[in-house]
């Protein structure tokens, strides 16, 4: 298998075992799929550059006995189901792996396994930037940062502070100035990586499945509510300031 199938049959594995630990898996679970609007999602953020602000993406949100879980993706849909079929579900499509990971979330952060699995509304995406900024800072002093997956207030906060490059994946950034730094495509990865000391990437990563090009020797951090339950289940480091 590839790195990428390794790293799903890993997470679906752990993800199966939690699920049968506590008796999920049988018993005749619903889960609710849906895309979110963008008040619902992320409130009124002062920037309007923001990917799901720009249509870009949607947030669908999963939701088990009053927990919710969520995933950013490009495929949004509504899906219901058992936690069976979300595991058995061949994960060809953006829309499967968001309907996997969405519903991940939920379930873990019902078990008390992981927390802030809501996105943070109005102007905190700002506020969260400013603490990735100071956590790098204490961290790692002054490194050169790769920044992936576009997020304009970490871009620019991030920009002001270290030597910063940015990969993205839509056509509209790539080649596009941004707080002083080009957007660079997804062919530039390689090199930005070898090029950097830390790694800021998206946890949406997990849901487009570029996951494993970033699970690499060097620091990574991975933000947002998306990579909650895969940060918890794999391992990998992640940063989330005010989540709910």
């Amino acid at each position: 298998m590839s790195t990428q199938e390794n790293f799903y049959s890993e997470l679906i594995k752990r993800f199966r075992e939690i699920v049968e630990t506590n008796n999920l898996l049988d018993e005749e679970i619903v889960i609710t799929g849906r895309a979110l609007s963008v008040k619902e999602a992320i409130g009124n953020p002062k920037r309007q550059d923001f990917p799901i602000v720009k249509g870009k993406e949607k947030l669908m949100q999963a939701e088990f006995k009053g927990c919710k879980g969520q995933a950013f993706t490009d495929m949004a849909g509504n899906f219901r189901g058992s936690l069976r079929e979300v595991l058995n579900n061949p994960l060809d499509t953006n829309f499967d792996r968001a309907v996997l990971i969405a519903s991940m979330n939920a379930i873990c952060c019902y078990l008390g396994l992981i927390e802030k699995t809501i996105h943070c509304h109005d102007d905190q995406p700002e506020q969260c930037a400013g603490e990735l900024v100071e956590f790098i800072k204490n961290e790692y002093s002054n490194p050169r940062v790769a920044l992936i997956g576009y997020q304009p207030a970490m871009l620019e906060k991030l920009a002001g502070t270290f030597s910063l490059r940015v990969v993205d994946l839509d056509p509209d950034n790539i080649g596009k100035n941004k707080s002083g730094v080009q957007v660079e495509g997804y062919e530039a990865t390689d090199e930005v990586l070898e090029w950097c000391d830390v790694i800021v990437a998206t946890g949406s990563t997990v849901v487009n499945s570029t996951i494993t090009d970033y699970c690499k020797q060097k620091p990574t951090l991975f933000f947002g509510t998306t990579g909650a339950a895969a940060c918890h289940l794999m391992g990998l480091q992640r940063f989330c300031a005010l989540g709910e």
